[in-house]
């Protein structure tokens, strides 16, 4: 079975080895019809450590690493502005 990747921004990396990605997803309110955009934010392992704050990251789900992380950081797409 294909597993799940999703693209999100580095809004933590002060763990060890782990960093906290944020995924934007918009969607539509079913009474009003206004697209809403919802924030969810997901622990990732990073095991060479390098994606850093404001980097654009691309994870992949894998097996329970710890308490809360279940995705893995297999590529940084854009690296943050300024660094």
């Amino acid at each position: 079975m294909a597993k799940v990747e999703i693209v999100g921004r580095v809004v933590s990396d002060k763990m060890h080895k782990s960093v906290v990605v944020s995924v934007e997803r918009q969607v539509r309110d079913s009474m009003y019809g206004k697209q809403l955009r919802l924030k969810s934010r997901f622990m990732a392992h990073n095991e060479a450590n390098d994606a850093k704050v404001g980097d654009r990251v691309a994870m992949v789900e894998s097996r329970p690493l710890s308490r809360r992380k279940r995705w893995v950081v297999t590529r940084i797409i854009e690296r943050a502005r300024g660094v």
